[in-house]
């Protein structure tokens, strides 16, 4: 398959993210759930961190039978949320301060509740009768998909995504079977790629500088191997809006920037999965167990008694990264994100700074969800909002030591979900005044990233030491004949390594550390649970 032309908006090779769930971050009007202008009134917050541009989960119109992934008018904001007026405010801000904003796109699926459903279930035809996926009578089964029948006028059971309020949009089949089963690029599927052309052009034409795109791989129904029919969807729909809106950035969630970027994406998310027990990349690395609460047990790399070595990692990465860096698209690492149990209280502050540390520094441009830059904990939390076990990292921002942690004054039983109540919970105000804390590893971390073209998001990337018997990582990223080298220790023991002669190791000193590394010509030292950036 020919690689799409496209380069990746000029804004992303500077980019570092932080993701906000709107409910939870800050709630300005004090009704117990977070809103558009909290998050305006901390973009200086955000920004002083060292982030640059935001994703907002999304916020618009819906009857939050699963946080918002249930959308009513892709075209308003919730109005728990605030006005279109607050959001189109949120751009402006954010430009003005040199900020950029996706939104989170949501393809796939609807609420039951959007008007374009209601009028797909009528029983006479009519503009929106192809909208959705619909067996051809209501006692027909679903050919393999999850289904729901009798809940509608129309003679027919309509397919869903997920839960059974969220029906699945027509993008066609790649392989149609039966006779209500239109074949993806046909008449209908061209129809609905139309009208989610004309969301994306209604956020686009007000500020909007992107989107997140939710489950990116699973429009055409029954797709082979590889995705194409998905691919060539996605390719008709970003030839159209590429030209209109040439510096929107998208990204998918997807995993597998080998097929997304293909698809014409800018960037892929390195996702939390760990299918039957077996860990991709991202769960070596943090969280390499199948209880996320419990430190004992989980053989992810940060995890310093795990004995873990980098290479597996590498292994299950690095092809992905060239697959990346051959589309000329970005391989995105997060930190944690709002369908991922936070790394915290698993992992302890000393081994979350080692890995923030290194992430940050890493190909692909850093994602941090909110609050992991404090190291707030994931929490088991009854099921709010149909998020079930992802309930207990989506709760309130813990700013400060005053009531509900400075997320809102409203009444504790009134908010979105419990503020930890723990006495040693961290706080913003807490980690910014100890400079010792997760927060100014995270801020220096992302300050080192900003200060040179090294640790750019296409910067080349090459390992320089991973052994099977060794704890340590040291690699090496480099661009426009600048090079920095990056060195972890997370385990327990002391590890020493000889760099590589002739690279200008001896010349290098230590600009960025946890722990005491030391540096002797091209012999580096790395204490238990250090690290060290060599510039």
């Amino acid at each position: 398959m020919n690689q799409p032309q496209h380069t990746p908006a000029s804004w992303l090779s500077h980019a570092a993210f932080y993701q906000v769930f709107p409910a939870s971050f800050a709630d300005s009007d004090n009704d117990g759930i977070g809103d558009i202008q909290g998050i305006t009134e901390h973009l200086d917050y955000i920004q002083e961190l060292g982030c640059n541009a935001l994703w907002i989960n999304p916020c618009f119109a819906s009857p939050f039978r699963d946080a918002g992934y249930d959308i009513s008018d892709y075209t308003r904001v919730a109005e728990r949320y605030g006005t279109n007026e607050d959001l189109e405010n949120l751009f402006a801000a954010a430009h003005a301060r040199g900020m950029h904003v996706l939104l989170d796109l949501v393809p796939g699926h609807t609420s039951n509740e959007h008007p374009w459903f209601i009028a797909s279930g009528q029983d006479k035809p009519n503009l929106y009768t192809d909208r959705y996926i619909w067996t051809d009578t209501w006692i027909s089964g679903g050919d393999g998909l999850p289904f729901i029948g009798g809940e509608m006028p129309r003679n027919g059971a309509y397919i869903v995504n997920f839960f059974a309020f969220q029906p699945a949009l027509n993008y066609g089949f790649a392989h149609p079977s039966r006779p209500w089963q239109n074949a993806a690029l046909s008449d209908p599927a061209i129809n609905t790629c139309d009208a989610m052309l004309d969301v994306m052009r209604f956020w686009l034409s007000r500020g909007a500088d992107g989107f997140r795109v939710d489950m990116a791989d699973s429009l055409v129904k029954g797709d082979d191997a590889g995705k194409p029919a998905t691919i060539a969807t996605w390719r008709y729909m970003f030839g159209q809006i590429r030209g209109e809106f040439p510096q929107a950035a998208f990204v998918a969630e997807w995993g597998r920037p080998e097929e997304s970027l293909q698809a014409g994406f800018d960037m892929d998310f390195y996702l939390d999965w760990r299918w039957d027990g077996v860990p991709n990349g991202y769960n070596l690395l943090l969280r390499n167990t199948n209880t996320p609460l419990v430190h004992d047990g989980d053989k992810s790399y940060f995890n310093a008694d795990s004995g873990a070595s980098i290479r597996p990692f590498l292994a299950e990465y690095e092809p992905r990264l060239r697959e990346a860096e051959r589309a000329h698209g970005y391989f995105n690492l997060i930190t944690c994100n709002h369908d991922t149990a936070r790394v915290a209280p698993r992992l302890s502050p000393r081994e979350i700074k080692l890995a923030y540390a290194t992430m940050l520094l890493m190909p692909g441009v850093p994602f941090i969800y909110y609050g992991d830059e404090i190291g707030m904990r994931y929490r088991d939390l009854p099921t709010h909002e149909g998020a079930y076990t992802r309930t207990g990292s989506r709760t309130p921002m813990q700013w400060d030591a005053s009531v509900n942690a400075g997320f809102s004054s409203a009444s504790a039983n009134a908010l979105y979900l419990p503020v930890d109540g723990a006495k040693d919970a961290p706080t913003v105000a807490d980690q910014m005044d100890d400079g010792d804390s997760l927060w100014h590893t995270v801020h220096a971390a992302l300050q080192t990233r900003h200060a040179t073209p090294a640790f750019h998001p296409d910067a080349a990337f090459e390992t320089l030491f991973a052994a099977d018997d060794k704890r340590s990582f040291v690699f090496k990223r480099s661009a426009e004949g600048v090079s920095a080298i990056v060195a972890v220790n997370p385990g327990r023991e002391t590890e020493i390594i000889e760099l590589p002669a002739g690279d200008g190791s001896d010349a290098r000193t230590i600009t960025l550390e946890v722990g005491e590394p030391a540096l002797d010509g091209t012999t580096l030292t790395l204490p238990p649970q250090s690290f060290a950036v060599l510039q």
